[in-house]
């Protein structure tokens, strides 16, 4: 036999001896169909996982995203308006700093003491006359005399005082505005109407002018720049500016009694009637705030 035929009988032989070998695997394999799956896995040398049971499988929550904050057309008028609002307020002098407080020096330097007595308060109120026009006031009460000041917050300035003696005061209103039933005009909130001579009526040359000071009352209602601050807060609350009114009045009448007439004051929550009916005049002057220190573009009415 020649090398080259033993080689290819070698090769024979060790090609038939892998078959068998492959083949006897099956067979011990079949024999033992009990075994578990690990045997398996070890005897083909590779590693398979077994995944868990549907039962244990625990999903995994969907983060819920943050709604992003988002403006309605409410708030976004109710910011326009606010910012429209204050706009408007800082337009009125008496915001200026220092403005309240150096119109407040000047008008307690212009107090009598022998007539009028010691300050208790100061007020910040508007001046509604006969014909529904807003007048800018700063109210005095004192130990005898109740003091309406005109006050030019521009020049710093005071320009008119009316003194009302306090023993003279025989009644106090208070409630909302109302106007004839025939009368164009409509006011919101409530005043405070203070009288001095319940005796003496207004002529009706004096109702019909619109300039006319001939009136044995004055009507005193809130004023615009209210709500600001704290500090105005106080000034312009009618309520107490009522009640400190009354106990000074009733203390005057008690220490000063006027003679022939009935001492004490009345006090009354009822409407307060406005006796103007068209009132152009008034519509116009008081949606400008002809009333009041007011800056108006570069020139100061």
């Amino acid at each position: 036999m020649s090398e080259r035929d033993e080689e290819s009988f070698k090769s024979v032989q060790l090609d038939q001896h892998a078959a068998d070998s492959s083949n006897a695997d099956p067979e011990v394999l079949q024999s033992n169909p009990s075994a578990p799956s690990t045997t398996v896995t070890q005897s083909t040398g590779t590693e398979e996982k077994t995944s868990p049971p549907a039962s244990s499988t625990i999903p995994t929550p969907t983060p819920t995203p943050t709604p992003t904050p988002t403006t309605t057309n409410a708030e976004q008028g109710q910011k326009w308006a606010s910012a429209v609002n204050q706009f408007k307020l800082r337009r009125f002098f008496v915001l200026r700093p220092g403005t309240l407080d150096s119109a407040i020096e000047d008008i307690k330097s212009l107090v009598d003491q022998t007539v009028d007595g010691a300050v208790q308060s100061v007020w910040l109120l508007v001046e509604i006359d006969h014909w529904n026009n807003e007048k800018e006031r700063v109210a005095l009460i004192t130990e005898k005399s109740l003091l309406i000041c005109k006050y030019d917050f521009i020049m710093l300035n005071c320009e008119q005082i009316q003194r009302i003696p306090l023993n003279l005061v025989d009644r106090i209103t208070q409630g909302p505005f109302t106007f004839p039933p025939r009368s164009l005009l409509t006011r919101e909130g409530e005043g405070v109407r203070v009288f001095w001579d319940k005796l003496r009526e207004p002529s009706l040359a004096s109702r019909w002018n619109p300039f006319s000071t001939d009136f044995p009352y004055t009507t005193l209602t809130y004023h615009p720049v209210r709500n600001v601050n704290e500090k105005l807060s106080t000034l312009c609350e009618l309520h107490s500016f009522k009640e400190q009114l009354t106990a000074a009045a009733q203390k005057a009448h008690s220490l000063n009694p006027v003679p022939g007439k009935a001492n004490g004051v009345l006090l009354l929550n009822q409407p307060i009637l406005i006796e103007a009916y068209v009132g152009l005049m008034s519509t116009l002057g008081n949606q400008n705030k002809l009333g009041y220190c007011l800056a108006r573009g570069n020139v100061g009415f």
